[in-house]
């Protein structure tokens, strides 16, 4: 029987999932129903599966979620992270398996939420953890656990967003932190959840800090940029200035966002020095591992390049990958799709190396794929609606993997406000009551 997949959440983050079950998946599933508060969104992608074929499938708005479920067997959920443990409980309450985007949810006490509806009811969750994916971190994977370096002492972290895709956090619903979770959690939930499964560990002491210091209207970024436009779209400066973005010259984005911005309000393209940013662009984070590993972690998302490096130290040698994702940030690629495209394949390089005790160093060969993420993506849809086969890597993710790194970034966000470090316990799924 062919299993029905019911959407909710239908910005730009879902159409990798519909365009899977369009494509290659379609043997696995068909849509059967949409769910957003923006009708213009929805009909985008009824147009989408008409396009492909099919018929097109009912829509709902948020208040006939429940109605919306008769029409599935499954739901993925990519609403706004804030609004994540309303549909991930309903559904799993309603006996439908969840796909959902990282993070899980935001705060604490939605991850208890979740726990408890995942624990109660028999569905299946699934946290889309893309990055586990990637060939080169599957390969990190693969070393450490062959115990190349033996019991993993302590990590270095580093991740650079630069001023393409680390600005364009600054222009969303992300830049609210009472959305997102601020970075801590929206973006460093991968970050996180990596470092859990590559070292087979939970975080139980988080300790951090944070400033925002370059985005928003009273920091860095804006003193250098003078004054500035509400939004991109009919600003003097679009076209030229590097901060500004045109989403009228992306059919995408102009079809979900600009033609649908009447029904709902949302402004996607925000100028990223406005009033209103409430999360940070730096931040440095100390985790301490139930395995006594220590990680030091950092997050900077005004950086003139992308990339990142992790470090391992281990009692038999050390684990080195250093990636770049996009070599420099050209000034036009806000308003010019073309001059990003071109930056982001200039440059780009991986390399993983090992060095163990008393030998030269190996260069590890990291396997390419096609598709997002150096082929990582398909394998992820592929676990997700054909089910995982016997991975020696355990790569999907549950409920449990989705909480113990949002936790991971919650903890450090208490961590910023208090000072003081956070504790974690029950496998890093809980945080600890300060006493």
């Amino acid at each position: 029987m062919t299993r029905r997949y019911a959407f909710v959440g239908l910005g730009n983050r879902a159409q990798m999932y519909v365009d899977a079950l369009l494509g290659d998946w379609s043997d696995t599933g068909q849509i059967s129903a949409l769910c957003d508060i923006n009708r213009t969104r929805m009909d985008y992608y009824n147009q989408l599966i008409t396009a492909a074929g099919r018929e097109a499938v009912p829509t709902y708005t948020p208040d006939a979620f429940d109605a919306l479920l008769e029409q599935a067997d499954a739901v993925v959920v990519t609403t706004m992270d804030s609004t994540h443990a309303h549909y991930v409980c309903a559904a799993l309450d309603a006996g439908r398996d969840v796909v959902v985007e990282k993070p899980l949810t935001i705060d604490a006490e939605s991850c208890a939420k979740i726990a408890d509806a995942a624990e109660r009811n028999p569905g299946q969750l699934v946290v889309t953890f893309n990055y586990r994916y990637s060939p080169r971190n599957s390969a990190v994977r693969q070393v450490i656990a062959d115990g190349r370096i033996g019991d993993v002492t302590s990590v270095h972290f580093e991740w650079a967003l630069d001023t393409i895709h680390g600005a364009d956090y600054f222009r969303r619903w992300h830049r609210r932190k009472h959305e997102s979770g601020g970075l801590l959690v929206h973006k460093s939930t991968h970050h996180f959840d990596l470092v859990n499964w590559w070292l087979a560990a939970s975080p139980e002491l988080v300790f951090s800090q944070a400033d925002l210091r370059f985005y928003g209207s009273e920091e860095a970024g804006a003193e250098q940029a003078g004054e500035r436009p509400e939004r991109g779209q009919g600003s003097p400066g679009l076209g030229f200035d590097p901060f500004i973005l045109d989403i009228s010259i992306d059919p995408k984005l102009k079809a979900l966002y600009l033609d649908a911005e009447h029904e709902d309000g949302y402004i996607r393209d925000q100028d990223v020095f406005a009033d209103g940013v409430t999360i940070e662009d730096n931040m440095s984070v100390l985790v301490r591992y139930d395995n006594r590993a220590l990680l030091t972690y950092s997050l900077n998302a005004h950086s003139p390049y992308e990339g990142y490096r992790a470090i391992f130290n281990g009692t038999r040698g050390r684990l080195e990958l250093e990636v770049v994702e996009r070599s420099w940030t050209p000034p036009h690629a806000a308003v010019d799709p073309s001059a990003a495209s071109k930056s982001k394949a200039e440059g780009v390089s991986e390399r993983l190396t090992l060095q163990e005790h008393w030998k030269r160093a190996e260069e590890i060969e990291i396997p390419s794929g096609e598709g997002g993420h150096g082929g990582g993506d398909r394998l992820l849809l592929n676990d997700v609606f054909r089910g995982p086969d016997n991975d020696p890597l355990a790569r999907q993710a549950g409920y449990r993997d989705g909480i113990r790194s949002v936790l991971t970034g919650v903890a450090a966000n208490e961590s910023v406000r208090t000072g003081a470090p956070v504790h974690l316990t029950d496998e890093g799924t809980k945080l600890l009551p300060r006493a």
